[in-house]
C-alpha cells in the first residue's frame, strides 16, 4: 500500500538490567518487519554513550540492519566526538543522528555546554573530518523548538544545520499534520531540498505523553487530551484510541508526501507494530 515510504525505529539504551535482558527480543520483534534502520538515543545530558554503542552493536550483530547512533553537542569535546566517529566507522556504522541535545535544567543560554554550541557545528565537524563517510540526520521542529526565540529564529537554525551538510531531517513528534506540511512548505520556499521524515510517537500512556510533550514543545490537541483524560488509566483503551488517532495521522502525512516515518518506539514493540500493520508498510 505504501511501499515507497521508508520507515525506521528509535530505541534508547536500556536503563536497567531487566531492560538489557529484554533488548534482544525487542530488537528481533522490530527487525522482523525490516525497517530501513534503527536509531539509538544518547544518554540524557550525554551521560551514557557506552549504552548507545552497546545498543547499536546489538542491533547490527543480531539483525544486520543499519543502526544510527545519536551524537549530541551537550558536554562534548572535539576529541571525544572524533573518537566516537572513528569507533563507529570501524564498527561499520554509516549513519549518524547529529543533535544539540537536551540542555541541563540549570542552563541559562540556548547554547550547549561543551565545545559545540549548536548542531550545525557538529554537522560541520563530521563533514570536515569524515567527508561523506556518514549519512547525517538532523532534527526538525514543525511546532518550534521549545527553547527557540521565535518560529523564524528556529527555522533559521534548522537551515544552518541543513546547509552544513545534513542529508535528511527527522521531525520531533507531532499530532497536527498541518504543522508538518507547513514546515515542508517553508523548506520549499527556502529552496531546501532535504527530505523531512515524519517523527511519530505512539500514544500509550497519558501522563508520560503529557510530560514528554511539555518538555519537547509538541502540542497535544485539546480533543486528544480530553479523550485521554476520560480514559484515565485504562491502558487497553488508551492503546486502542492512540492507535486509531496515530494511524490516521500517519496516513495523512504519507498521502501528503512524507518520504518516511520514524517511529519513537519507547522500547516497546507492540504499539509501533500495530501502527505498522495498520499502515501496510513494507
Amino acid at each position: 500500500m505504501h511501499s515507497s515510504t521508508s520507515f525506521s525505529f528509535e530505541l534508547f539504551p536500556p536503563r536497567t538490567p531487566v531492560g538489557w535482558d529484554k533488548l534482544p527480543a525487542l530488537i528481533s520483534e522490530l527487525a522482523a518487519v525490516k525497517p530501513s534502520f534503527f536509531s539509538v538515543t544518547y544518554g540524557a545530558g550525554g551521560s551514557d554513550q557506552n549504552g548507545t554503542y552497546d545498543t547499536i552493536m546489538k542491533v547490527v550483530e543480531q539483525t544486520g540492519i543499519e543502526a544510527a547512533p545519536h551524537l549530541t553537542c551537550v558536554g562534548s569535546t572535539r576529541a571525544n566526538i572524533a573518537a566516537l566517529l572513528d569507533q563507529y566507522k570501524a564498527a561499520g556504522v554509516r549513519r549518524i543522528v547529529a543533535l544539540r541535545g537536551d540542555l541541563p535544567a540549570t542552563a541559562v543560554s540556548s547554547e550547549a555546554p561543551g565545545e559545540f554550541g549548536y548542531a550545525n557545528e557538529l554537522v560541520e565537524f563530521i563533514r570536515a573530518t569524515h567527508g561523506k563517510d556518514f549519512q547525517i540526520e538532523i532534527a526538525a521542529y514543525p511546532e518550534m523548538h521549545p527553547q527557540a526565540q521565535s518560529p523564524d529564529a528556529d527555522f533559521a537554525a534548522f537551515k544552518r544545520k541543513a546547509d552544513a551538510g545534513a542529508d535528511t531531517a527527522i521531525t520531533q513528534y507531532f499530532f497536527n499534520a498541518d504543522a508538518y506540511f507547513d514546515f515542508q512548505n517553508r523548506c520549499a520556499r527556502a529552496n531546501l531540498k532535504i527530505p523531512i521524515v515524519a517523527g511519530i510517537m505512539p500514544i500509550t500512556n497519558h501522563a508520560q505523553l503529557t510530560r514528554f510533550s511539555a518538555a519537547c514543545g509538541a502540542e497535544i490537541p485539546r480533543w486528544i487530551r480530553l479523550r485521554l483524560e476520560l480514559l484515565k488509566d485504562d491502558k487497553a483503551a488508551i492503546l486502542d484510541f492512540g492507535t486509531e488517532v496515530v494511524t490516521r495521522l500517519c496516513e495523512t502525512v504519507i498521502k501528503g508526501g512524507a518520504p518516511g516515518i520514524h517511529f519513537y518506539t519507547l522500547n516497546q514493540s507492540e504499539p509501533t507494530l500495530r501502527l505498522w500493520r495498520n499502515l501496510g508498510l513494507s
